[in-house]
Parts: C-alpha cells; structure tokens; sequence
C-alpha cells in the first residue's frame, strides 16, 4: 500500500497524456498554481469527458486556439513533473492512430469563446502575471509579519526614521513591486513569443539610476525643468531630449505600461525578422528593437499608460468615495463570474496601479467577501462530506479549504466543487453580498499591499476590525447556506447515499454483500432489454445511409439515422445530460446504468454556431425519456446546405452485449421505440 501514491501519480500523468490526444498533441505544457495549461496542435483530440472523470482531475477549462487547462489543485507541481519525465514526452512524441474516444471528442462541442481575440488577450493578461503569483505572494506575506509586529509594538513600520533593519525588511517586500514592470515585460514579451529579454530590457531602461535621476528637480542635469502642480501638490518634470519634451514619470510598481509597450515591441519585433536574413537575427533584432522602443517608452507608451492606470484607478476611486456601499457590493458579487473566466486580471492589475499611485488600495478590502464567501461554501461541502461518508468529496474539499484559507486560492473550490454543484452558487453569492454590505456600511476597508485574502494577511487590511467582520460574515454565510440546503438535490443526495452504502457494503466483505445481493443484482437486470426512443418524428435510415463516414464507421458506436418530419427533438432515455453543445446540434446523455446516448441533430450543422437550434436543456441536467431537448429550424439548417438527417448512437457500445437498431425505411413517432440495448 504504502507505493500506491506514486503508482498513482504515473497513473494520472498517463491517463491526462492520452486524455489529451497523446504526446504528438502537444505543442507546449506549463502549469500555475492549481493548472496544467496545454497548447494543442488540435484541440479537437481532446477527451474531456475521460479527463473528468479521471481521480485527480477537478475539472477541466477548453479554450480558444487549441488551449486547454486541466484543474488538479495544489498537487499541479507533482504531475505536472511526472507528465514531463514520461519517456514519450521526453522523446517529443509521435501522433497515434485516433481511438474511438478520440473520433468521439470530434463532434462534441468545443466549450470555448466564440470572439477569439477576446481569449487571446485575457490570456495575454493572465500569462503576464500568473507567473508572478508566488513572489507576489511571498512579499505580502512579509508584509503581513511586519503588520502583525507593528500592531504589537515592536516596531513602528511606516515609520519614516526605522532603522538599518527595518528598511531592509522594507526592500524584500518592494523589490517585487518596484521593479514588477521588468518582470511583467518580460512574461508579456515571452507570451507574444519574442525574446523575453528585450521586453525585460526596453522597461528596464526607464528605471535606471540614470534615467530616475531625471526626476529630481536638484538633479542639475542641463534640459530637465521641474513645476509643482497646484492642485494635487506632485512634482512634474519634463527632459528635452534630442530637442523634443519627454514627460518624466517613476515607473516602479506599473503594470499598464510594459503591457502596452510589449504589445507594440511584438509588432516591431516580428517585422525587424522579417526585414534582416535569419543568420544576423541574433544581432539585429534586438538591436534595431531597442533602439525603436526604449525611445517610443519613453516618449509615448510610458506616459499614455500612466494615464491610463491613474485613469481607470481614478474612476474606480470615485465610485469607492461617492457610493461606497455600491462599490462594496458590486465587487465581491462580480469575482465569483470574472475568476472562473480568467476576466479578473485587469482588476489585479488596478490593485497593483492604485498602491502605486494612491499609495493603497481599496479593492482587495471587497474582495476579500467574495474569498471568504467561497471558502465558506467549500466548508459547508466538507461538512456534508463527513456527515454523508463521501470520501472524495471530502478530500476535495478539505484540499480546496487548506488553499483558500491559507493561500488565498479560489480555483480549487471552483473548478473542483462550486461549479460541478450549481445549487452552491446562488448560496455563496449570498455570503457575498453580506461580507459587500457589511464592508460599505463601515465605511470600507483599505490595504497598502498587494495581499492575498487568506488567513495569513488579514493584518495588511485597515481597519482590520471591519475587514474581519466581513469575511467571518461572509464565510458562516455561505457555509450555513450550503450544509442546511445541501449542495446537492435531494434526488441526488438519496442516489449517492445508496451508492456508498452499496461501495460500503462490497468493503464489509461477503456476508455483507450477499445481503444486499439482491439489490446490486436489480440494475444489471433493468439493463437487459433497455428500450431508446426515436428522438425525433420521421423515417428512420440506416448509419450508412445517413451520409456521415464517421458515423457509417461505428466509431460513435452502433445506432440509427432518422430524416426528421419536424425541428421538435426530446430525449431518448433517461439520464443525465452529460454534453450540451452551446450550437445546440449534440446531445450526450448517460443512463443510470452507464449506457451512453449521441443525438446529433444534421450532418456539419456545427458550422451554424447555433444559428436556428434553440436548445431548451443544458449540461448536467436530469432528462426522461420524452423532454424537449431542443427545437430546430429545419429549413435554416437546409438553406444552411446541411443534411437535416438526426443521428442516434450508442459511443460505448463495445461495452455492452448487443445495440440493435430498428430497420432502416419505417416511419416513426417522436418516442416509438427504435433500439435496444442488452448488456
């Protein structure tokens, strides 16, 4: 037993390997804190389902260009490792012949977003910083030990005197936010694929000694001229360089700007390597780069981008000030949609841009409910877990618990619990809304530190009074909520339960198993004979008929074709919709009994992107036989060019003893009885 773990892991990395579409699949792997992140030659290879169900997995996030993350939690690093140190992979793989589960994947849909470029630049946000999370991390936790002894009078920490000591605490913690630009530009420039270390050169270059001295009005240097503005009191100074005015400005701790110059060194630095023969790129280049964008930083970029992080922070400043209790709840009920789409970094990044400018930040304070709320819903699934047996619920949870309230990670408690239950949600956005309202009625809460809301940095928030009474209200909330309302229907509750008492039983041994043999005997035997109904009125046709090669292989499994007299389409069986494609033209359904069902609705209709298919269920959700799945515009999908023929077919019919279809050329009722399946 005691080399079970690690059999376990290789296990994993294997079963996630070919999950993906084998090593001749991947063009590049990285991991964050809780993901495994893919780049695939084709997304289209993917087995989501098997990697769902895979012990490990907690979830799984297709994207646009052929992305695909993979949710493992804080055991990333280890099968992120065991993935790399497979012989395939160290050979750089070879494609293998498709399975049938790959074949499979082809027509299920791709969960991704519909505007590309919309991806592209989330993704160009969150690459840019993800990496950063840890030593972000690690000096808001020196902050936070700082805070703790100030509060307890061993030092005074903002003092503007501290001593040697002190100030060199100081610069562990500042070292990351000062010099952030450098590092953001150079992840940003590695994102866009150009050389990182030009990215990290052309910031670098306007925080130089040489280049912040100019901002000392008693600097003496020849062209430089110093105002004080009358209004905000700050120091304005401008350098004449080659004749023309540079706007000055300190870019230490600014994330706007290596965004935006980054952005446009790509387009320099991809057309300088089209103009200059391969063999002198290494010289020319980024010669010809730098020389094109440290001027064009510091000219242009830098100043628009400061005025656009002031702007934004500004703004964001102004709705905190004048509607403050609208601010406080706006924020924490926003988090738990922009997180799992990967749409709250741009609001990192204002965390950042407003420590730097105003000296402190007033959204982390809100967002600390959100945090709080979602930990507490995760709580309450931990003591359910207990009190019903669940032994993987519980480990989930009680991992996913351990990384929020210690490090401030919520991806664990979304992807592995929050978002696979959906009755968690409405009850956790009410933990949130208490945690926002409680932090707008006293007055707000406000930190000097880009922190983490977990445990550990609860001292960095001021007045850390309020701040606790937020998220402990937040927390209980959600908890509450979620363990007396269960995460689960009472459908469902009855179904697991007798699950493990069956698991539970089989364990005790065959004393106890033969006590209930009976009734492990009863699903086998409902299975024998199991009757689909046709899914659509019309005349059936046989798979080979139907005028699909991947169908008329019985790659998809054994099954039926019917050319539909109407756009009504229901479903053939019980079970649980396990695929709903968001164009509406596929449906996968799994019985009780773990008998799969395809209804694919036309031939290529994916190509509509949903135009003409108003589907009227959605993924997860419990069907019986006779449900409207989804109504479609049979004459759109014919001027569309696309055979209306609907497809039935059974994926893992190698599993079960016989699929026999009923003969191709009757006329049928939209639940007639049309095939059966024996197992």
């Amino acid at each position: 037993m005691s080399s079970t773990p690690a059999t376990g892991t290789d296990a994993l990395a294997e079963e996630i390997l070919r999950g993906v579409g084998g090593p001749g699949n991947i063009e590049s792997l990285t991991h964050c804190a809780t993901r495994l992140r893919f780049q695939l030659h084709d997304g289209a290879k993917v087995d989501q389902a098997a990697l769902d169900a895979l012990d490990g997995v907690m979830g799984t996030v297709p994207q646009s260009g052929d992305r695909f993350q993979i949710v493992i939690g804080g055991a990333v690093s280890g099968v992120y490792s065991k993935i790399m140190n497979l012989p395939s992979m160290a050979k750089g793989g070879t494609p293998r012949a498709k399975s049938d589960a790959e074949v499979k994947a082809e027509v299920r849909a791709k969960s991704r977003g519909r505007f590309a470029w919309l991806d592209n630049f989330f993704e160009y946000l969150s690459d840019s910083f993800r990496p950063l999370m840890g030593v972000l991390l690690g000096s808001s936790l020196i902050i936070a030990i700082a805070s703790v002894l100030d509060a307890l009078g061993v030092t005074d920490f903002r003092a503007a005197d501290k001593s040697a000591t002190w100030v060199f605490v100081d610069a562990m913690w500042r070292s990351v936010l000062y010099f952030l630009p450098i590092f953001v530009a150079y992840n940003a420039a590695k994102k866009l694929k150009i050389d990182p270390w030009v990215g990290a050169a052309v910031m670098a270059a306007v925080m130089t000694p040489n280049f912040t001295g100019m901002l000392n009005k008693d600097s003496g240097i020849p062209g430089v001229t110093c105002s004080t503005n009358a209004t905000l009191g700050t120091q304005e100074c401008v350098a004449h360089v080659f004749g023309l005015p540079m706007q000055l400005n300190d870019y230490g701790g600014q994330v706007f700007v290596p965004l935006l110059m980054v952005a446009v060194l790509a387009l320099v630095y991809k057309g300088l390597q089209r103009v200059f023969p391969e063999n002198v790129h290494m010289v020319f280049v980024p010669f010809f780069s730098m020389l094109v964008m440290i001027p064009v930083t510091a000219f242009l970029i830098g100043p628009l981008g400061i005025w656009a992080g002031n702007g934004l922070g500004e703004g964001l400043s102004w709705l905190n000030n004048n509607a403050p209790i609208v601010f406080a709840i706006v924020i924490p009920l926003l988090y738990p949609f922009l997180v799992p789409l990967g749409l709250h970094w741009p609001l990192n990044a204002l965390m950042l841009q407003n420590i730097n400018t105003l000296g402190s930040d007033f959204i982390q304070g809100p967002m600390g409910a959100w945090n709080f709320a979602c930990f507490g819903a995760t709580a309450g699934v931990l003591l359910l877990s207990l009190r019903h047996r669940e032994k993987e619920m519980r480990q989930t949870a009680t991992g996913a618990l351990a990384a929020g309230l210690f490090g401030g990670i919520s991806e664990p408690s979304l992807y592995g619990i929050h978002l696979r239950f959906k009755r968690i949600y409405p009850r956790m956005l009410v933990g949130c809304l208490v945690g926002g309202v409680i932090v707008g009625l006293l007055g707000g809460v406000d930190t000097e530190a880009f922190a983490f809301t977990s445990l550990l940095t609860i001292p960095v928030f001021s007045p850390a009074v309020t701040y606790v009474i937020a998220i402990t209200a937040a927390f209980f909330t959600s908890m509450a909520l979620v363990y007396f309302s269960d995460f689960r229907t009472a459908e469902d509750r009855a179904q697991v339960n007798a699950e493990r008492d069956a698991a539970e039983a089989e364990e005790r041994g065959p004393v106890a198993a033969g006590a209930t043999g009976a009734g492990a005997a009863a699903p086998a035997a409902a299975t024998a004979g199991l009757e689909l109904t046709a899914p659509v009125a019309g005349r059936v046709v046989s798979l080979d008929e139907a005028g699909d090669p991947v169908f008329a292989s019985r790659a998809l499994g054994e099954g039926l074709g019917i050319e539909p007299a109407d756009g009504r389409i229901v479903a053939p069986v019980d079970g649980e919709l396990v695929t709903v494609v968001d164009t509406g033209h596929a449906f996968g359904i799994r019985t009780a009994d773990g008998v799969e069902v395809l209804v694919h609705v036309g031939i290529d209709t994916v190509q509509m992107k949903g135009e003409g298919f108003d589907v009227r269920v959605e993924s997860g959700q419990k069907v019986v036989a006779g449900d409207l799945l989804a109504e479609v515009d049979l004459a759109a999908v014919r001027a569309a060019k696309h055979p209306t023929v609907t497809l039935m077919t059974v994926p893992n019919t190698a599993e079960l003893a016989s699929v026999e279809p009923l003969a191709a050329g009757r006329d049928v009722a939209a639940g007639d009885a049309v095939l059966t399946v024996t197992r």
